[in-house]
């Protein structure tokens, strides 16, 4: 029986979002990004990014728990209603005067609308804790779907198509020259930033599932997946670009502790038997 259990405990373990796994994975990448990019914008972008994902571990530890104080109110006040209703139910019962079919009928109405009435007002109490919940988790999201578009605002401007030149690729607007080894990076960890954002807006909805909840964070995971694509896009034709000036040495791949891919550019073009021996090295993800 202990056995079976522990089997039991094995296949359930990857059956749901660990939030600390997913923080040590946001801190990680920032380190990475300080370590490359120590004065970039983006890495300060990622520090908050470590900040929003520590607190939706303990927004989602307050969403698991009852609000105490909302159930009580809620229940004095449907206690009360009931004993209100009971009360005028007896009253009528106790008056033996007979009413017309006219005056039957009206009160038969009233009392219709009065139990509409009693009705939309419990079901408003009863939800009072679940609409609580979901306001906190739709301001939580948000927060996430406004790093999701700065993150892309960072990537915006680093267009490959800008070309490589002397080994450098410069942005639109930006006078910092990046290689076109550091643009991919880059756009790598944008693209790991926004895997990250859905990831994180997920961890709301594993003990809340409320629908509306639901809807919104699937949208930030549309989101974060569009604005990967166009990420990606931008890497295939830096690597495009890169290939068409400096012609590939076929090698075996060779994975880092990042899975970076290693472009190596000549900062200057030499004699001819530099361009038919180049030293640009392209290893393939």
């Amino acid at each position: 029986m202990l056995v079976s259990l522990r089997k039991m405990k094995r296949r359930t373990e990857f059956k749901h979002l660990r939030t600390d796994c997913i923080i040590d994975t946001v801190v990680k990448l920032k380190q990475r990004l300080e370590k490359r990019f120590p004065k970039a914008s983006l890495t300060k972008l990622c520090d908050d990014l470590v900040i929003v994902s520590r607190l939706a571990q303990q927004r989602a530890d307050e969403f698991r728990k009852p609000l105490i104080a909302l159930r009580i109110l809620s229940a004095a006040f449907v206690i009360g209603i009931l004993i209100g209703t009971g009360a005028v139910i007896t009253a009528l019962r106790n008056d033996t005067a007979e009413l017309e079919l006219l005056e039957f009928i009206q009160v038969l109405e009233a009392g219709m609308n009065d139990v509409v009435l009693i009705g939309a007002a419990i079901f408003f109490v009863v939800t009072l804790e679940v609409r609580a919940k979901r306001n906190r988790a739709l301001e939580a999201i948000h927060e996430l779907r406004s790093i999701a578009h700065i993150i892309d605002m960072h990537q915006l401007t680093k267009d490959p198509l800008y070309v490589v030149t002397e080994g450098r690729v410069h942005s639109r607007e930006s006078d910092r020259p990046m290689t076109p080894f550091e643009l991919s990076r880059y756009l790598d960890y944008c693209s790991e930033m926004l895997s990250l954002c859905g990831k994180v807006a997920a961890v709301y909805v594993q003990e809340f599932s409320d629908s509306v909840v639901i809807a919104a964070v699937n949208e930030i995971e549309d989101l974060t997946t569009g604005l990967s694509r166009k990420i990606w896009q931008k890497v295939l034709i830096l690597e495009q670009q890169t290939k068409r000036e400096f012609p590939i040495e076929e090698s075996q791949p060779t994975y880092g502790d990042e899975r970076d891919s290693i472009i190596s550019l000549p900062s200057h073009r030499g004699s001819a038997q530099d361009e038919e021996k180049p030293s640009s090295i392209i290893q393939p993800r």
